[in-house]
Formats: structure tokens, sequence, C-alpha cells
């Protein structure tokens, strides 16, 4: 069952929906805010506010939940497609207005953009630091000459001020799961990348990296591109 889906699809329909948990491997569950996945302009941060404004070209937004981004970059003249895994967010996506949203798991994408963007912490997906440098290969197919990919990410160290750190893997790697009205989905994998790792990472791996902004509370901007 898509249990994040259910979730959205309440507050899209009804205004508003039953609490939506967020289970994790280092703490107690965490209460998941669900309008925050509707907002407006308005309504988001700076830094996302920055993304949009690094974007050019073709874009694809990937894990683009029901589309608040891919909307605003396609009500600013921009050629955007959305993507997402969930059937449920992508069919709200259409309803809500976005032109080209699809049903895609970008490791199974073969089409080419100037501009691959994540927003909310989408790096994720990638799940582990190893999967992060199997999709920085992977994003290598997936750009145009020139092209960029954008991301925030954010240094997890903090929830390790009163615990060990893992020794066993990377820091920034956690896994989820969600709960909403008692019934739980699949656990998954989520990645959190610190700056200098991922500098680092993307040097290894061929890429340039300019982290573009950072919050100040952890949470940063990065824009990756392929040397000419």
């Amino acid at each position: 069952m898509d249990v994040f889906g259910k979730a959205l699809a309440d507050y899209y329909q009804k205004g508003k929906a039953s609490t939506l948990w967020l289970h994790n491997s280092y703490d107690e569950p965490e209460e998941m805010p669900i309008d925050v996945f509707f907002r407006e302009e308005d309504d988001m941060p700076e830094l996302e506010h920055r993304a949009l404004a690094l974007c050019r070209g073709k874009i694809l937004d990937v894990g683009a939940g029901v589309g608040s981004h891919a909307l605003w970059l396609q009500q600013h003249g921009f050629e955007v497609t959305a993507i997402d895994i969930s059937e449920t967010a992508v069919e709200i996506m259409r309803n809500r207005g976005v032109k080209n949203a699809l049903v895609q798991d970008i490791f199974a994408l073969e089409k080419k953009y100037d501009t691959l963007l994540f927003m909310m912490n989408g790096i994720g997906l990638t799940g582990t630091l190893p999967g992060f440098v199997g999709f920085l290969a992977k994003a290598k197919t997936l750009i145009n000459p020139k092209g960029q990919l954008i991301f925030d990410s954010s240094n997890i160290a903090y929830l390790y001020n009163d615990l060990p750190m893992p020794n066993s893997h990377y820091f920034g790697e956690v896994s989820y799961c969600y709960e909403y009205q008692q019934q739980k989905g699949k656990w998954f994998n989520w990645l959190y990348l610190d700056q200098q790792t991922l500098l680092r990472t993307a040097q290894q791996c061929g890429w340039h990296c300019t982290i573009c902004y950072d919050d100040g509370e952890d949470q940063y901007l990065a824009k990756l591109e392929l040397p000419a």
C-alpha cells in the first residue's frame, strides 16, 4: 500500500488528513506535516527559491511529490517533466495542473535534460553513499552537454550529539517507514550528505560541485556540473 500517497490524497481531497508518522532508524517516530508538500511560492524557503532560480533549459523534477516546484517552473515558462514513484502523487500532480507528470523511477530513465532537480532532500532516494556514487554515474547519461544537477541536503551529524556515531556505515545513511491510519509502509533507505563528503565524492566521480547556499542550520543547496 502507498501509505504516503494515501495521506497526500486525503489532504488533497478533504483539506485535512490524519497524522502521518515517520518512523526512523535513529530515534522515536516523528509527525510529518502533510501541508508542506502543497505549499505555494510564498511558503517556500529561501533555499528552494534559489534552487528554482538556478534552473534552466529542459528540466526534470525528480521525486516531485504533488508538484509544487514543477507548477512554479511551468508557470514561469519552463519545460518541465515531473516524476515520482507514487502513482497517487502523480495523479494529484496532474489534477493540480502539472502538464507532464509521470510515474517513473529515475534509475530506469533514458532521456536527457538540461537540469536534474531534487528538492526537499530528494537526493536521499539514492539511499546510501555507494548508491549516490552509482547515481552520479547514471546522471552522466541523463544530462545534456553543460547540464546541471541541483539538490539540497543536510548534515545530520547533530543527531549523534548524544549517541555514538555508527561505525559500520556512513552516518548520513538512515532508514524510514511511513505510518498512516495504523498502516505501515515498507522501510526504505535515505541518504543525507554533509558538505565535505559531497565535495569529495563529487570530485572523485568526475563532477564539479558548487555549494550555492547554506541556511546556517545544517541544510544547503548544491549544484553539480561535468567539466567542459
